[in-house]
């Protein structure tokens, strides 16, 4: 994996995105004293930069946004647990589009069936499948496992989150693909 100036520059600005949007930008439910459910965009960035930079960049972005995070506003003391679903929300969707949905660039299909731009499914697919094994699936596990809230008292919460949440991230990720330039400033060096 290669960074130039650009990505490091636009990485870097999604970082500090994500840690405007967690940090300062989202309502915090919390359960037995504990935050359980947050809700807001602090995912959005590190989901965008899964998805057009690749899972590596997802997971730096969401990880070091959750570290960097914590060191300038911290809440409750510090869990690594947390750091690593923050990195795993941007590296799944990323690996499942990367690998799976990316149009292939080397090979040369003919212009009706060449993908130029993600559909909006395609993108949906890969946030539900990451989202719905970070946020419902290890968030819930590391919240009882740590701090032993029951796993029934959060997951109704945050399917709801969820069913709000992942509509809304696929049709901002679609619309910035779709509608600006995006892949063709990330293409350029």
């Amino acid at each position: 994996m290669k960074f130039n100036t650009r990505k490091l520059v636009t990485l870097s600005l999604l970082m500090a995105l994500t840690i405007v949007f967690t940090r300062i930008a989202s309502i915090r439910i919390p359960f037995g004293g504990v935050e359980g459910v947050r809700v807001g965009f602090g995912s959005l960035p590190i989901l965008l930069a899964g998805i057009l930079f690749g899972p590596i960049s997802g997971f730096i972005v969401g990880a070091l946004g959750d570290l960097i995070g914590y060191f300038l506003n911290p809440m409750g003391a510090y869990m690594p647990h947390f750091t690593l679903s923050a990195g795993l929300s941007g590296f799944i969707p990323g690996s499942i589009y990367y690998f799976t949905f990316r149009p292939k660039s080397n090979i040369h299909f003919s212009s009706k069936l060449q993908v130029s731009r993600p559909s909006f499914w395609l993108i949906f697919i890969s946030i539900l499948i990451g989202q719905v094994t970070i946020s419902l699936l290890l968030i819930p596990y590391f919240l009882s496992a740590l701090f032993s809230i029951p796993y029934e008292l959060t997951i109704i919460p945050r399917t709801i989150t969820q069913l709000i949440s992942i509509p809304i991230f696929s049709w901002v990720i679609w619309i910035i693909s779709n509608k600006t330039n995006i892949f063709d400033y990330v293409k350029s060096k």
